[in-house]
Order: structure tokens, then sequence, then C-alpha cells
């Protein structure tokens, strides 16, 4: 009888408003979220962010707006989440190149990707097809390393923009090959890839899920993925490991982030929406059908993940002298 009075009492305790988190007041959500993705629409990370917010909306029970804040790399984006309120109605996608390769490529940032952020929940990891054209004499990747080597400084591959998937793939494949190739950036992968149907350039690494449709067609031909094993969507093409190149593993991941100082109660409940999220028929079809590797798990194992490519990839960017445009 004491305990259950005891216990009666406590219950009627509460800690004053102004000890009591703001995410907390009331039942969050209770308002719209902000999900701000640092690309423009119509990119795969603008697709992806749609994709997963609708299906967090409906669990939320609140809508979640999409606010493209591209440039410079992904900074702006990336920046504006930084300094969000962390009270979790501004969240936003977290990718490659501003949490992992930017710190290296940009002499100052904004932001400082390990401290002042809050990873959440990883959604994806693609790997990238090597291809050139249909018609080209590159049947192999030993083809095209034999001939960068027989003539440094002749071959050139595409990318989407300097310091990107693309780009820091071809950079990869230079310095562990030991070998000289010319670097030509785009506006983005689809201008680069059309060039490469033209024979502007002779080869290029490119997302799996914008490679699948030229490839499929017959336009292009893949000589390698950048994953670890072969894709059960393109069996035939072997793997940069088997052909003598694990060192070139290139994995473009992206994931749902806040800014710091994110309650613990509010990340956990975040990562366990986003994690139901990713196991629904819809986004989980839309992300393996791509090629890609379906996310999810903890915030640490997140957290782990954007640690260790960090200096992975400053190296990389180091090595190859790479500038920002």
């Amino acid at each position: 009888m004491k305990r259950r009075t005891l216990l009666q009492a406590g219950a009627g305790l509460a800690l004053p408003p102004a000890l009591v988190p703001s995410w907390a007041q009331d039942k969050y959500p209770n308002k719209p979220i902000t999900w701000v993705c640092p690309y423009a629409a119509g990119g795969n990370a603008d697709n992806r962010s749609r994709q997963v917010a609708k299906a967090m909306s409906a669990l939320l029970g609140q809508p979640i707006i999409i606010d493209n804040k591209a440039g410079a790399g992904g900074n702006i984006g990336t920046d504006i989440i930084a300094k969000a309120k962390p009270d979790g109605y501004v969240i936003g996608m977290g990718n490659f190149a501003p949490l992992a390769v930017n710190h290296a490529l940009f002499k100052k940032l904004s932001f400082d990707p390990q401290n002042d952020l809050t990873p959440i929940c990883l959604i994806e990891r693609g790997p990238l097809i090597l291809m050139v054209r249909s018609d080209s004499r590159f049947k192999s990747l030993k083809d095209v390393v034999a001939a960068a080597k027989a003539s440094p400084g002749k071959l050139s591959y595409a990318s989407g923009g300097i310091g990107g998937t693309h780009h820091l793939s071809g950079a990869l494949l230079e310095h562990t090959a030991g070998i000289d190739m010319i670097h030509a950036p785009y506006k983005s992968g689809a201008a680069g890839a059309s060039d490469l149907m033209a024979g502007q350039v002779d080869m290029m690494f490119e997302q799996m899920y914008s490679a699948m449709p030229a490839i499929q067609s017959g336009r292009l031909r893949a000589l390698a993925i950048t994953s670890r094993t072969r894709s059960a969507l393109l069996p035939d093409v072997p793997s940069m490991a088997e052909l003598g190149f694990p060192a070139v593993e290139v994995l473009n991941w992206q994931g749902l982030i806040g800014p710091k100082g994110m309650p613990p109660e509010l990340v956990r409940r975040l990562n366990a929406v986003c994690n139901q999220a990713l196991q629904s028929a819809e986004v989980k079809e839309k992300i393996t059908g791509q090629g890609n590797e379906l996310g999810g798990g903890t915030p640490e194992q997140f957290a782990a993940l954007i640690k260790a490519e960090s200096p992975r990839w400053g190296k990389v960017v180091r090595d190859a002298k790479i500038e920002p445009e």
C-alpha cells in the first residue's frame, strides 16, 4: 500500500516546462517536419529523400516537406541541417561527399561533419559501374589498364563533377593501378554519360541505377563493378576485387541526419521510424531494384561508417591532388 501510494504521488509530479525538452513538451511530432536535401530536385538524393520521407510521414502522422538546398558539393544544405534547432523538426539527407570527402576537398567548411551533425540512420549504399561504349576497343578492365600504361595521359574518364563518387572512383583506379588518365568533369552524371555515348570520352564510373538502362539497351558495355562482390542485377560483370583491384571498392552512401544536440530518445525514435520505412515493400523495391544495398541499423553504426570513410577519402583527395572547381 505504501509503495502504491508513493508511485501515485510520484506520478503526479511534473518537471517545470523550462526543464522539459521542447520536443517532448507535446507529442512529437505535432507539426510538419522539414527534410533538407543538399542536392537539386530530380537526382538520386532528392528521389530517395522523397521516397523515404513519404513512408516516414505515414508512420509519424505528420507531413515531411522536402526542401532542396543544392550547391557547393552538398555543403550548403548540410550546413543548414547542422545549424538547425535540435528538436527533430529539421532533419535531412546526409551524403557521401559532404560527410566524408569535402573536409579534405574544401579549404574551409562551415560545419564539422564529425561534430556538428547527428547520424540517425543509413538509408542505402550503392556501387558504381565502370562502363565504355558498346563499340569501344576496350573489352575488359585489363584492356583499359594496358592502354593507359602504354599511353599515359591519353585516356579520359567522365564524371558528374569534382569530388563526387564518379571522380573519386577514377582517381582511386589511377592511383591503385599506377596509371595516368584525363578527368573530364561535367555538371551532372547524365551529361557525362551523354558525352560517353557520343564518343567524347573513353569511359565513366556511373552509379548503378543510372548505368543500368544504357547497359541493358546495349549502348554501353559494363567492365567492372565497385562493390566487393558481383551484383545479382549484372551477374556477368566482375567486381574490381576479382580483377585484382580490391582497393577500388566504392559505395555511394546516404542516410538520415540531424543537427548535433538532439536528445537520444528523439534520435532513437527517428531511427526506428526510418528503419521501419526502409522495410516497406515500396521503399525496399526502389532501393534494391536499382542494385543498391538497403541501409538500416543503429545511429551508432551509421556514425561508425562516416568515421571510417572520412580518412579513407581524405587520403584519396590528397594523393590525387584534387581541388574544388
